[in-house]
């Protein structure tokens, strides 16, 4: 006798999802080490650039490598998150800043939203122009209209006073702690929602959009959707750049250098890869500062320091180059890939 089960009568599994023991070391180490070990250089120029980059690159990413919908314009949508928060502190101050950041977040949204509206009907190289005309026109309306958000004609902004619950996050472990939390927050966030409908709906639209339009996916409202997610992200990271970062922004605080440096992350991490943004801004964050460091111990006082920064320039493009060459996937392709060959060390490497 043979049972047949379809899908109407197929039990649900649930599965529980246990946390890697890596991930875990990770986060005991950013929890209880860091802030035990840590000084305010580490704090300040190193971890706080590097979580806030990650965050960037995961907002892109979430349009670019899950989507593929090319942008070119994540900076002029971190500008909107970070004046909007600024405004939403400055005029409600008893919001706080939870709220704050998400009015930023979802004012950020709205006009990524809007700035998405063309991608049901262009893409490749025209959408990737329009994101461009985008990031050129918010960086021109932020220093033409500073009005926008701060009641002075000043187009620059001084960050608040940062609280929470009371608590005074004015202090390099405070904006550290604020800044890790936000961005585990939102990669948790990120995670499942990848990995729901919408993130296979999503997917489906990168690998092929018509496809998934005959499929029944209606393809300009979750590319639309994708817009407006990904602003959000770049929005939020936009003012933890400004606020717990910089500690003062402008306008030229979000030029089109940062959106190719978030580009940039997410090329060298791995697009379509969660961990991969965490890698790429590590790369990008780290190696210059490491590169400062050699070049100092090794040429010394040999060359000026304008000359310095260029050969560091000239080694990081060519990292990046070899890296492309070597697995155009990034980053987090060469990690797996190195992890796979050390489980089965010795028998195969």
């Amino acid at each position: 006798m043979s049972i047949s089960l379809t899908r109407e009568t197929a039990p649900a599994v649930l599965v529980q999802r246990r946390l890697p023991l890596g991930l875990i070391g990770l986060l005991l180490i950013a929890f209880v080490v860091v802030p035990l070990t840590g000084n305010d250089y580490w704090l300040n120029a190193i971890l706080i650039p590097f979580l806030v980059l990650s965050l960037a690159g995961l907002g892109l990413n979430l349009l670019t490598g899950y989507t593929g919908q090319t942008s070119v314009g994540a900076a002029g949508f971190m500008a909107v998150g970070a004046f909007a928060t600024y405004g939403f502190l400055l005029r409600l101050p008893e919001a706080g800043l939870p709220v704050a950041l998400l009015g930023g977040g979802l004012i950020s949204a709205l006009v990524g939203f809007v700035f998405g509206l063309p991608s049901s009907r262009i893409k490749g190289f025209y959408l990737m122009v329009c994101t461009l005309a985008a990031q050129f026109f918010l960086e021109w309306l932020f220093v033409k209209f500073p009005w926008f958000y701060n009641y002075g004609s000043s187009g620059t902004i001084t960050a608040p006073r940062l609280a929470l619950f009371g608590h005074d996050l004015n202090t390099p472990l405070g904006r550290y702690l604020l800044t890790l939390s936000t961005v585990l927050l939102l990669t948790w966030v990120a995670l499942n929602l990848v990995k729901s409908q919408i993130g296979r709906n999503w997917m489906a639209i990168r690998d092929m959009d018509t496809a998934a339009a005959v499929i029944g996916i209606p393809v300009a409202r979750y590319k639309h959707l994708a817009f407006a997610v990904s602003s959000f992200y770049l929005g939020i990271a936009g003012a933890l750049w400004a606020f717990a970062y910089l500690g003062t922004a402008s306008a030229s605080s979000f030029d089109i250098n940062r959106s190719f440096q978030i580009l940039f992350i997410i090329i060298i991490g791995g697009m379509g890869s969660i961990a991969g943004n965490f890698v790429g801004a590590a790369f990008i964050s780290l190696l210059p500062i490491l590169l400062s460091h050699a070049g100092q111990a090794l040429l010394g006082g040999a060359v000026d320091a304008g000359q310095l920064q260029n050969l560091q320039k000239i080694i990081f493009g060519v990292l990046i180059i070899l890296f492309l060459i070597k697995e155009p996937e990034g980053l987090i392709r060469l990690l797996s890939n190195l992890r796979e060959r050390l489980s089965h060390w010795p028998l195969r490497f």
